[in-house]
């Protein structure tokens, strides 16, 4: 049995977590708030929620902590019981391995409950106190994405113990691809959620069909050649379907952009530990994404445009990988053999 805690801000998590799942061959459980019934019959043990009364999950937790860990607010029921939870299901399923996506403090807490963990790092510098103690802590590190793209800073000790899987989440092949779609994929905030940006982009590009999906401000006026779709199902299809992605340098996005080796326009997002700002960094200097230094003018989009339908064929072959899934899989069952024999000689 392998136990994988899966962090609930955000759905890259629970993407990645349920297609490792779902290619293991022997039993999983995942761990997580508000999981429900969107894992296709995957078993679940669901853990109250742990977020302050504001409802958001940013780390400030208003108390005062040790260097070691990122989130431990104080009197608060939902951390009480979920450490409760995960300590039990632990006593009582004896798992061979737990997979931490993300969380240091659950790290640690496998750890001190007698158990080998696998942590994912993600991109960004994540050099302080709790990210290098989880590291130091764990049996080995998972990265879901290329070796190329992690950041040159990353010490040896922490590449020595990862494990570098990009495409995790599956991706289908596109049908038909219309090259004159330009899809824009937003997330929360920030200059791509600017509705009129993008009707400004329109109108400089009228040869072309623009279309946003995810949350945006939308304009009072709307070219003809631009629509805003809002949320929807389905966006690993439409982004293999189209001419040209713009979005951000989250990892699903980016390992969906190039799992179909779609041309790629990166604004990347403010986030903890520099999180997409390396990833861009990166891309842009692996020749995989454009990144353009700020917001275009109207003049500059026909250029980007026309730089980034370039890349495709000039990217690595290790950003091209699509079995990302099936491959940690086969990892962990063989990671896991050695750790199993030693069990049952102790038995």
């Amino acid at each position: 049995m392998i136990g994988y805690y899966v962090h609930h801000q955000g759905e890259g998590h629970r993407q990645r977590a349920a297609a490792i799942a779902a290619a293991y061959r022997g039993p999983m459980t995942l761990i997580g708030t508000g999981l429900g019934d969107r894992l296709n019959g995957i078993p679940c043990l669901d853990l109250p929620d742990d977020r302050l009364p504001h409802g958001q999950f940013d780390g400030r937790d208003g108390a005062t902590r040790p260097p070691a860990l990122h989130y431990a607010p104080l009197h608060h029921k939902g951390v009480r019981d979920r450490v409760a939870l995960i300590a039990n299901w632990i006593a009582v399923t004896q798992p061979a391995l737990m997979i931490v996506d993300v969380s240091v403090e659950v790290a640690m807490l496998a750890r001190l409950a007698s158990v080998p963990v696998v942590y994912v790092r993600l991109s960004g510098r994540r050099s302080d106190p709790p990210h290098r103690d989880a590291f130091a802590s764990a049996q080995a590190l998972l990265a879901p994405f290329a070796e190329p793209l992690d950041d040159p800073a990353t010490p040896d000790w922490v590449r020595d113990k990862t494990f570098y899987a990009n495409g995790i989440v599956p991706a289908g092949r596109a049908r038909i691809v219309d090259p004159t779609r330009v899809l824009v994929v937003t997330g929360r905030g920030g200059e791509a959620a600017d509705g009129a940006r993008w009707a400004a982009a329109a109108v400089a590009v009228p040869d072309r069909q623009w279309r946003v999906i995810g949350p945006a401000v939308v304009p009072a006026r709307i070219p003809d050649n631009l629509e805003f779709a809002g949320w929807v199902d389905g966006a690993d299809a439409e982004i293999a379907s189209a001419g040209l992605v713009i979005g951000a340098a989250g990892d699903g996005l980016v390992s969906a952009v190039l799992a179909h080796e779609r041309p790629f326009i990166c604004f990347p997002e403010p986030r903890a530990f520099d999180e997409q700002e390396i990833k861009a960094e990166r891309l842009a200097a692996l020749g995989a994404a454009i990144v353009p230094a700020s917001w275009p003018e109207a003049a500059e989009w026909r250029l980007l445009i026309a730089a980034a339908e370039r890349q495709p064929s000039l990217r690595p072959p290790a950003l091209r990988v699509r079995d990302g899934a099936e491959r940690v899989a086969r990892w962990l069952e063989q990671f896991i053999q050695a750790p199993q024999a030693l069990r049952e000689a102790r038995s």
